[in-house]
């Protein structure tokens, strides 16, 4: 069901994103001390000077011509915009909203989306997002300020925490487009297409969809991307709490397994190992940085950790 009203801030929704604002403005600035809005550096759009290659450099950054001029492989470094115009695209389909810890995975989600936003808050840079319910798409146009922020943290919120669809029916409206194709690897090519420019990408998902990984590389070749996983505990290792029924969040489907059963518990373990570092390796592949926060967690020193050494690794490789 789709509602055309206007979406309200009501006080679960108030207080949640103001618990989000003090995390942080206050904890994570305190953490990084210094100017780290960005998360990861944006590319620029202009070609700056050239450098020999260091291991690390993205390799997209090479300079073919003075590599064979020079006989030594050279990069090109980039003048960063002024403006940056960040691109997030998030999950919010049913497997996010399972949790067992500290908080679900749909609530670390909206954390995340919150820290971009705060982080990425300067004057003149943008922000837009995509998010994705598993059969629908939903695009919000990019704006600034803080009160643009407020308002797409209500409506991703208000997507996570509702069965239903609101859109907005005014100029600024965002779009819905329902139908099969709302899956992550789409919401990836929203956030990739050419009618949008080069900055910051970031993909904030539990990656239990299948088929992202060819999309992620196309984000990875238009923009700076990074994928910050979500992840709960119990997925990846099962505790010994006698017959529990498990419900699959996507599908409905309802089984009963013995916990008490020890091969199965290290089966259990081994697969959630084993997917964990598919993912990884995927991510890696596609050239993007990857970040993962867990619910059993604090998600704030985790972010500030990732941070400081992303920024200190960029500083030597230049």
């Amino acid at each position: 069901m789709t509602l055309t009203q206007k979406p309200q801030i009501d006080d679960r929704s108030r207080a949640v994103l103001r618990r989000l604002e003090l995390d942080v403005t206050r904890r994570l600035n305190g953490l990084l001390q210094g100017d780290y809005r960005g998360l990861v550096s944006g590319l620029g759009s202009e070609s700056g000077e050239a450098r020999p290659y260091s291991p690390g450099d993205d390799v997209r950054r090479i300079d073919w011509s003075i590599t064979a001029r020079m006989q030594e492989t050279h990069v090109r470094d980039t003048v960063a915009d002024r403006e940056l115009e960040t691109s997030v695209l998030v999950d919010v389909s049913p497997s996010l909203a399972f949790g067992t810890a500290q908080r679900t995975k749909a609530e670390l989600a909206l954390a995340a989306v919150a820290a971009i936003g705060f982080l990425t808050d300067r004057v003149g840079n943008r922000l837009r997002a995509v998010a994705t319910d598993g059969s629908r798409i939903h695009e919000f146009r990019s704006g600034t300020g803080r009160r643009n922020l407020l308002a797409l943290l209500n409506r991703i919120h208000t997507l996570s925490t509702t069965p239903t669809t609101m859109t907005l029916p005014n100029k600024h409206a965002d779009t819905v487009e329902s139908g099969p194709k709302g899956s992550l690897a789409e919401g990836m090519h929203r956030i990739a297409g050419p009618q949008h420019r080069g900055g910051l990408a970031v993909v904030i998902s539990d990656l239990l969809d299948e088929g992202w990984e060819q999309p992620l590389r196309r984000v990875s070749q238009r923009h700076d991307t990074l994928v910050i996983e979500i992840v709960d505990p119990r997925e990846l290792v099962l505790p010994n709490v006698g017959v529990i029924e498990l419900r699959d969040q996507e599908t409905g489907a309802i089984r009963e397994i013995d916990t008490r059963n020890r091969k199965l518990r290290q089966r259990f373990a081994e697969a959630g190992h084993t997917r964990m570092q598919d993912h990884a390796d995927a991510v890696r592949r596609a050239g993007a940085d990857h970040l993962v926060l867990r619910t059993d967690r604090d998600w704030v020193v985790d972010l500030a950790t990732f941070v400081r050494h992303r920024r200190r690794s960029r500083r030597v490789n230049r």
